[in-house]
């Protein structure tokens, strides 16, 4: 009888796809992936709280931990190595420009440009914001229920961001993803939901509710939240802040085996950056594609299986009857 088993050549996939999820700045909680349980999740539809951002190109990752020889005896001779440095870092070309990949990108604070009352003095991206509303009980991540005068101020295809007013607190702030950190108190009662990443587009305004297209990454709005109108996005080069973020990094193969490549801690180790792509190989169009660049730096956690300090685990599917 012929056998079932074959064995699997080197995996061939076409592209990389890119998952993060956002890390409890204030407890120091990067989010864990188990590919015991979570390995043969859908590709398209992450499990919570993994945020799918689709392809990435040019994925480039390195090792930069160094080694050294720990010497003994006369003359000295190596014993054994250590490890000196833990340290990975990581590369890489977003295919599409939103919110998340925008802040990943960057190194800073990602702001939400909030829509601005009427003739009101012009600023960088703190002009003076409409008056945020308060969404009624029942609402949920994807429905806002409003009342009617509030939600005619909203149209379908607009942007709103959901969250709390700033009440002069230090620290992180931001639901869920932390935004920013505010080192002395602000005047702006509207600053969180200018770094919130709790954000959604409008798809439909039909009797005081509004619909998003994706759930809102905090859930349902909390107790205290309110809604603003959201125009654009802005980031800027500079400042104390830092992005940090779990990733996941799945590469399928052509026999149906996968490659996840996880970072529990991420953090951008340099500013915005962008490339142009020309859409044809001579550039004779003119035209180019913008791709976001993202370069990162690996933090170590400690792993409580045997409290060794790590900065990625690379896991590896087989494919189904292949030979281990």
């Amino acid at each position: 009888m012929a056998s079932i088993w074959f064995s699997a050549p080197a995996p061939v996939a076409r592209r990389v796809r890119a998952y993060f999820a956002p890390v409890n700045r204030p407890a120091q909680t990067p989010v864990l992936f188990d590919p015991a349980q979570q390995g043969s999740f859908d590709l398209d539809s992450p499990p919570a709280p993994w945020i799918s951002l689709g392809w990435i190109q040019s994925f480039a990752r390195k090792a930069a931990s160094k080694w050294m020889p720990l010497l003994a005896g006369i003359p000295a001779a190596p014993l054994e190595q250590v490890r000196q440095t833990i340290e990975a870092q990581l590369s890489f070309e977003f295919l599409s420009w939103t919110k998340l990949t925008m802040a990943l990108a960057t190194g800073s604070q990602h702001m939400n440009v909030l829509k601005t009352v009427s003739g009101t003095a012009t600023a960088a991206d703190g002009a003076q914001a409409s008056a945020a509303v308060t969404p009624q009980s029942g609402s949920t991540a994807t429905q806002i229920l409003l009342a009617a005068a509030d939600a005619a101020q909203f149209s379908a295809g607009s942007m709103v961001a959901v969250d709390v007013d700033y009440s002069g607190q230090t620290g992180f702030v931001g639901t869920p993803v932390a935004g920013a950190y505010v080192r002395q108190p602000l005047s702006d009662v509207d600053y969180i939901r200018r770094v919130t990443f709790n954000v959604g587009l409008v798809t439909q305004v039909a009797s005081g509710t509004l619909t998003l297209a994706q759930p809102l990454p905090g859930g349902s709005p909390q107790a205290g939240a309110k809604v603003q109108a959201v125009t654009a996005f802005v980031d800027r080069e500079g400042g104390s802040f830092f992005q940090e973020w779990s990733a996941l990094f799945a590469m399928e193969g052509s026999q149906g085996e996968r490659i996840f490549f996880h970072y529990p801690r991420l953090q951008p180790s340099s500013g915005a950056d962008e490339a142009l792509l020309p859409l044809d190989a001579k550039n004779k169009s003119g035209q180019a594609r913008i791709a976001l660049q993202g370069q990162f730096l690996a933090l170590p956690v400690t792993d409580p299986l045997d409290g060794e300090r790590v900065v990625c685990s690379r896991s590896f599917v087989p494919a189904a009857n292949a030979a281990v």
